[in-house]
């Protein structure tokens, strides 16, 4: 299982990278899109900030779960951006099902390997201590 987790989060963590990197630094020129996923994209670049935001999260979560530090944060702080991911490609453009399921698993199984880094969180009744 400790193998299968590192495994994981490193192809994860590159892959965040990679798009992020890509992104920010226009190494690759933006595909032709048509369509509801073109008014989708033009509504998000529209706000000036949102995909800087997004690709900055990507960034920061990628060098957490590629180096292993913080990486039940990570994995939470990413999850919104993964689901995102998944119903965009549910929704609007299925093409991108073939990353974006695998991409929701991965999470998944990284949530399921840290869950009890998160048990004090989602504890019903929490006490400080004195």
């Amino acid at each position: 299982m400790k193998i299968a987790v590192t495994v994981v989060r490193i192809l994860v963590g590159l892959l965040f990278l990679f798009s992020s990197v890509t992104f920010l630094l226009k190494l690759f020129p933006t595909p032709e899109m048509t369509g509801p996923i073109k008014t989708f994209n033009e509504g998000i670049a529209a706000s000036g900030y949102l995909m800087y935001l997004i690709k900055i999260t990507e960034l920061l979560c990628g060098l957490a779960l590629v180096i292993g530090r913080y990486v039940p944060l990570a994995t939470v702080v990413i999850f919104p951006v993964t689901l995102n991911i998944l119903l965009v490609h549910l929704f609007i453009a299925p093409e991108g099902l073939g990353v974006a399921i695998p991409l929701m698993l991965c999470n998944l199984f990284l949530a399921y390997a840290y869950r009890d880094r998160y048990r004090p969180m989602l504890a019903a009744n929490s006490k400080l201590a004195a």
